[in-house]
């Protein structure tokens, strides 16, 4: 399918540098909402903080690309430490321009990891970049994402999430 996810994976905490690296990546363009925090949180686990640090330490660079508005991801493109872009309308492009212009990257160097089909994968695949689609942290979200989890599940079928990349 034109817009799969080039890889599918359990949690993004497998998305580690050593294989960014061996792919050629030097940066992460991440989406926030049940990706790497549930809707309803503002702080990040230290499990999570830990991994984004692992990933700066190895020189990837981390860009929060996120449809929410700014306040939110402000708060957590804070405690990263990392660029964001807020209100992004994803999955139009010029979001993902701008998390590449903040990366200093170029669109073969840079991953995008996102929990939907039809918003971060697409975006990526609208790109020609790499997708990481990961399983939603939690059940409840807005009322139209919701309605877009059943048109994924009917594209995804019986496809299971790798436990390891």
């Amino acid at each position: 399918m034109a817009f799969f996810p080039t890889y599918y994976v359990d949690s993004v905490l497998l998305v580690r540098p050593e294989w960014l690296k061996d792919q050629g990546k030097k940066a992460v363009i991440l989406d926030l909402d049940n990706t790497i925090l549930p809707r309803d949180k503002e702080y990040i686990a230290d499990e999570l903080l830990a991994w984004v640090h692992e990933l700066k330490d190895a020189g990837i660079k981390v860009c929060l690309v996120s449809n929410s508005w700014f306040r939110r991801v402000n708060t957590v493109g804070k405690q990263l430490d990392v660029p964001f872009v807020d209100k992004a309308v994803k999955p139009l492009p010029p979001a993902f321009i701008l998390g590449l212009w903040k990366c200093r990257t170029r669109r073969k160097e840079t991953v995008v990891v996102g929990d939907q089909l039809f918003t971060d994968v697409l975006g990526a695949t609208l790109m020609g970049m790499m997708s990481v689609m990961v399983l939603p942290l939690a059940a409840h979200d807005l009322k139209h994402t919701l309605m877009l989890r059943h048109v994924e599940k009917l594209i995804i079928r019986d496809r299971k999430p790798q436990s390891s990349l």
